[in-house]
Order: structure tokens, then sequence, then C-alpha cells
């Protein structure tokens, strides 16, 4: 299990979240709702985890709104920082990029 997952679970549970202006955009070109993303934090399926990206450590994670969309959500924690956890971006996932479960990128 990812460490950094686990950190950003445990953020989003206390409420201790914020959400970039390109997550912003991103939610709103798809009309995703932040409420979506943020209830459906424990079911997500970790995709990628980066704990030593130069901006701090992220997860690229696969969740589903609607009962059946699959979303690809970024969370991530500022570097240097415990807190917050920070929705990076959320955005449906283009098929002809990743493979029908939008679990592994095509090649």
């Amino acid at each position: 299990m990812s460490e950094t997952l686990n950190a950003i679970r445990k953020l989003i549970a206390e409420s201790d979240v914020r959400v970039s202006e390109h997550g912003y955009d991103e939610l709103a070109i798809d009309k995703i709702l932040v409420r979506e993303i943020v209830e459906g934090i424990g079911d997500a399926e970790l995709i990628e985890d980066y704990p030593d990206y130069p901006k701090g450590p992220c997860v690229l994670l696969l969740q589903h709104i609607r009962d059946t969309q699959s979303v690809h959500v970024v969370w991530g924690i500022p570097k240097g920082y415990c807190r917050p956890a920070v929705l990076i971006t959320a955005y449906f996932p283009d098929p002809k990029k990743w493979d029908k479960s939008f679990t592994r990128r095509r090649s």
C-alpha cells in the first residue's frame, strides 16, 4: 500500500483538502463535482505512486463516479509539508491512451 495514498485518505477524512486551480478547471470541463471525488476516495484504486515527485508526493488513482464512470484523479501533498491533501486534477481517461480497465497505459 502507498504511504502517500494512506496519508491522503487520512487528510481527506479530517477535511484537510484543497483543490488546485488546475484541478478546478479540469473538474469544470468534465462537469465533475469535488464532492464526488472526495466521497469516492475510499474505493479508489492506485494506478501509479510518485513518492519522490519534485513538487511533493502524489498518486494517480482510478475512481468511479455516478456508479459507472471511470475517473482518473491525481492527489498530492505539497513538498516539505504533511498537509493538506491537494486534488491536483481529475478527468475522464482517454480510451485511446489506456486499456479497457483504465489502469494501464497503452504502448
